[in-house]
C-alpha cells in the first residue's frame, strides 16, 4: 500500500469557509491537520495610522469599518476613550440609548455568526432565517442613523441625535400590493421604541426556531461536538475574551465585572459553557442573544419614561442644536469649525474596553493636546482567537478546521486593522 506522506495545502483566501480575507497554509498527514498558520493582512487599510491624521470625529467612521459587522459596537469604545480624556459626563438618556444600540448590534452580530457558520457547516437554511431578523435590525439603525451599516451614530459626550417618533413605511410599487404592504407596515405604525419592543416579543419565538433547526440536530452536533476544544486555564493564557472564553467556563464579561455606562443598572445573566468546544460556544452565543433582548426590551421601557438631552451641553465637544445653527450666524461658524477642526482632547493617555460581541474590544489612546490622536492602538478580540487556531485544529479532520473557524467568529476588519 502507497504511504501516505505529508503535505502543504492553502486553506483560503478562496475557500467559501476562509470568507475571502484569510489564507491559511495547513499541514497534512492524510486528512489529519498537523499545523495550522493563519497569513493575515489581505485586507490591511491601516486604520491606527489614518486615525493620525483625522480630527477625533473624522476618526469615529473608520471604527464602523473594523469590525464591519458590530459597526457600532466599535465606536462605543473610541468614544469611551476620548470622554476618558475629556472628563466629560454622558447624558444618562444618551448611555441608555448607548447600550441598547449596542445589545442591538450584538444581535445583529450573532445572527450573522450563526448564519455563515451553519452555512459552512452545510445548512444553508440556517442563513436565511438568520438574515430575516437582520433586516429588522438593520432598520433600527437606518431609524436612529440615516445609514442601515456604517452609523457614525455613537458621538463623544453622547449620541449623534434622539430617537425619531415614526418608522419608515414600505410603499406599495409594482412588485408591492397594498394588501401586502399593510401587512409589512403592521408593527411599524407607531415609534422607533415601538418597533423595537414588538421585535423583542417576537424574537423570543424567533430563538425557539434556531434551536429547533441546530441545537439537537444531529448533523450539527457531529460537527461541533469535542471540535476544537480549549480549557479555561489555556484560553485565559492565550488572551481569549468573550464568548470563547466563557464557552469554556470563565465567567468573564466587562459588561459585569468592569460595568460602563448603565450595564449595572440592568438585569441581565452571563451564560457560560462546560466543556469548551465548539457546541459550548454556540450555546453560549445562542444564549447571548436571549440576554441581549432582555436588556433591550428593558432599555426601551426606561427610554420611554424619561426623556432628555442625548449628548453634552459642552459644546467644545458637541455641535450647535441643527435649529440654531440654521438661524444663527455663530451657530454656524460654530459647526463649520467643529466639522472641520475638530475640538482639542488634554494631553495624556486613556485605555476604554467594552464586551464587544466577538469578546474584550478595546482603544488605546494618546493625546498631545491636539485635535488629532497622537496614538490610537486597537487591541481587536479576533486576533489572539485566530492565533488559537492552530492549537484548535491540531489532531482534527480538514472539515474540522471548518467548523472551528466558524466558532471563532472572525471578521478580518479588526485583524487586519
Amino acid at each position: 500500500m502507497p504511504e501516505i506522506k505529508n503535505y502543504t495545502l492553502n486553506f483560503g483566501p478562496q475557500h467559501p469557509a476562509a470568507h475571502g480575507v484569510l489564507r491559511l497554509v495547513l499541514e497534512l498527514d492524510g486528512e489529519v491537520v498537523q499545523r495550522a498558520d493563519p497569513h493575515i493582512g489581505l485586507l490591511h487599510r491601516a486604520t491606527e495610522k489614518l486615525a493620525e491624521s483625522k480630527t477625533y470625529i473624522q476618526a469615529l467612521p473608520y471604527m464602523d469599518r473594523l469590525d464591519y459587522v458590530s459597526m457600532m459596537s466599535n465606536e462605543h469604545a473610541l468614544c469611551l476613550a476620548v470622554e476618558k480624556l475629556l472628563g466629560i459626563e454622558v447624558p444618562l438618556r444618551a448611555q441608555y440609548i448607548r447600550v441598547m444600540y449596542s445589545e442591538i448590534t450584538r444581535l445583529l452580530n450573532h445572527l450573522m455568526w450563526i448564519g455563515s457558520h451553519a452555512n459552512d457547516c452545510g445548512s444553508s437554511t440556517m442563513l436565511i432565517y438568520a438574515f430575516r431578523e437582520r433586516e429588522d435590525l438593520f432598520d433600527m439603525y437606518e431609524a436612529a442613523s440615516g445609514a442601515r451599516m456604517h452609523a457614525a451614530y455613537f458621538r463623544p459626550g453622547g449620541v449623534y441625535r434622539d430617537l425619531p417618533e415614526t418608522m419608515p413605511h414600505f410603499k406599495v410599487s409594482k412588485i408591492r400590493s397594498a394588501k401586502g404592504m399593510a401587512r409589512l407596515n403592521e408593527n411599524r405604525q407607531g415609534s422607533l421604541l415601538d418597533f423595537i419592543e414588538d421585535f423583542t416579543r417576537r424574537f423570543v419565538k424567533y430563538l425557539e426556531e434556531y434551536h429547533t433547526l441546530l441545537t439537537d440536530n444531529r448533523i450539527w452536533k457531529q460537527r461541533t461536538v469535542g471540535i476544537g476544544v480549549i480549557s479555561p486555564e489555556r484560553a485565559l493564557n492565550m488572551g481569549l475574551t468573550g464568548p470563547m472564553l466563557r464557552g469554556s467556563g470563565f465567567a468573564w464579561d466587562l459588561r459585569k465585572k468592569q460595568p460602563y455606562e448603565v450595564y449595572s443598572q440592568v438585569d441581565f445573566d452571563i451564560p457560560v459553557g462546560k466543556t469548551g468546544d465548539s457546541y459550548d460556544r454556540y450555546l453560549v452565543r445562542m444564549e447571548e442573544m436571549a440576554q441581549s433582548n432582555r436588556i433591550i426590551a428593558q432599555c426601551v421601557q426606561w427610554l420611554r419614561a424619561h426623556p432628555g438631552p442625548v449628548i453634552t451641553e459642552n459644546h467644545k465637544v458637541a455641535p450647535p442644536h441643527r435649529e440654531a445653527m440654521k438661524t444663527h450666524m455663530e451657530e454656524l461658524i460654530h459647526h463649520f469649525k467643529f466639522f472641520t477642526e475638530g475640538f482639542h482632547v488634554p494631553e495624556g493617555e486613556a485605555y476604554a474596553a467594552i464586551e464587544h460581541p466577538k469578546g474584550e474590544y478595546g482603544i488605546y489612546l494618546v493625546s498631545d493636546g491636539a485635535n488629532k490622536p497622537y496614538r490610537l492602538k486597537i487591541r481587536p478580540p479576533g486576533f489572539p482567537h485566530l492565533a488559537a487556531l492552530d492549537e484548535l485544529t491540531r489532531g482534527h479532520m480538514l472539515a474540522d478546521t471548518v467548523a472551528v473557524i466558524g466558532s471563532l467568529d472572525i471578521v478580518f476588519g479588526e485583524i487586519d486593522r
